[in-house]
């Protein structure tokens, strides 16, 4: 990397500050086209289990108005979820407080037996709402699991092939004060790196992600697998 004087460094910051400063209003455009796209109402019944027991989608807001769903990858059939899946997991429990003030309920839903979720939860250190959504559509409804005849059809984030029979991505529904539920978006695939704060802070040093030219998360390992 080169090496400048001061005042040469000061330019050139400066003229990255400029970029910087219309992405901010690229993005704040886009926040507000995201905020007012169109609603559809959820017609369908879904009963998740978790720690209370069954609960239906309405009951999973916990009292608040708007939900944020993560599309936490962990099938059925493993024993521990998706490392990638953690990873973003782990930016979860501290800002859970300030979105509850903000009449906003954050939870993980993946199709796990419950039981495989609380114990990986446990292990993971996390508190974080979890809930499984084994016994109902609610994941092949939003586009995040898939059946074997579709992995190869343009089905995931909006069309394409999802490769993998289960998958990451965040949803969030809103609720009205007649009770009613609405899907106002989902996002998938690179369109999650938004909450994802460690990936924010990496992106600001000089290695970045460290991703360039090899596997996106290859380097990734859950909390407690990382050597040292």
């Amino acid at each position: 990397m080169k090496v400048v004087p001061d005042e040469e460094w000061l330019v050139r910051r400066r003229e990255l500050l400029t970029k910087e400063k219309e992405f901010t209003r690229l993005r704040d455009e886009l926040s507000a086209a995201r905020r007012e796209l169109p609603w559809e109402a959820v017609g369908k019944e879904y009963r998740f289990e978790g720690p209370d027991g069954e609960q239906s989608l309405a009951e999973l807001f916990d009292g608040r108005s708007q939900l944020v769903v993560y599309h936490f990858m962990f099938r059925p059939e493993a024993d521990v979820g998706c490392a990638h899946c953690s990873f973003w997991a782990d930016n979860f429990d501290p800002i859970v407080v300030h979105l509850n003030a903000n009449d906003v309920t954050m939870i993980a839903v993946s199709r796990a037996p419950f039981a495989k979720l609380a114990a990986y939860r446990a292990r993971m250190g996390w508190s974080f709402p979890w809930v499984s959504s084994l016994r109902n559509d609610f994941n092949f409804d939003y586009g995040v699991s898939f059946h074997p005849d579709e992995l190869e059809e343009p089905r995931y984030n909006y069309g394409s092939a999802p490769g993998n029979a289960e998958r990451e991505g965040v949803s969030v529904f809103s609720r009205d004060a007649a009770g009613g539920v609405f899907h106002t978006y989902s996002t998938y695939a690179r369109g999650i790196d938004l909450v994802n704060t460690a990936y924010n802070y990496l992106d600001l040093v000089p290695k970045g992600r460290g991703e360039e030219g090899r596997q996106p998360q290859h380097w990734v390992r859950r909390h407690d697998e990382y050597a040292g």
